[in-house]
């Protein structure tokens, strides 16, 4: 998943990139792959990449619950220490 995730950004930067050089010359092709590029950055990778980053993770770790308050609290007095 890293991998495709790295290849995918590099083909979706490489796009936009091309599309600002040629936008010049032809404006309709280079407005097309920006907005192209633009929309599968947000709508496809973007949502690939948060399910890639937190998979392996707890929602419960994240949640305000009163043993992660005592446990905040905790690490803040040995900080001050």
């Amino acid at each position: 998943m890293k991998y495709f995730l790295s290849i995918s950004f590099l083909i979706i930067l490489g796009t936009a990139i091309y599309g600002f050089s040629v936008r010049e010359a032809d404006p309709k092709t280079g407005e097309f792959c920006i907005g192209i590029s633009i929309a599968v950055l947000f709508f496809l990778w973007m949502p690939f990449f948060i399910y890639h980053r937190w998979k392996n993770r707890s929602m419960k770790d994240y949640m305000l619950t009163k043993e992660n308050i005592d446990k905040m609290r905790k690490e803040g007095r040995r900080k001050k220490l």
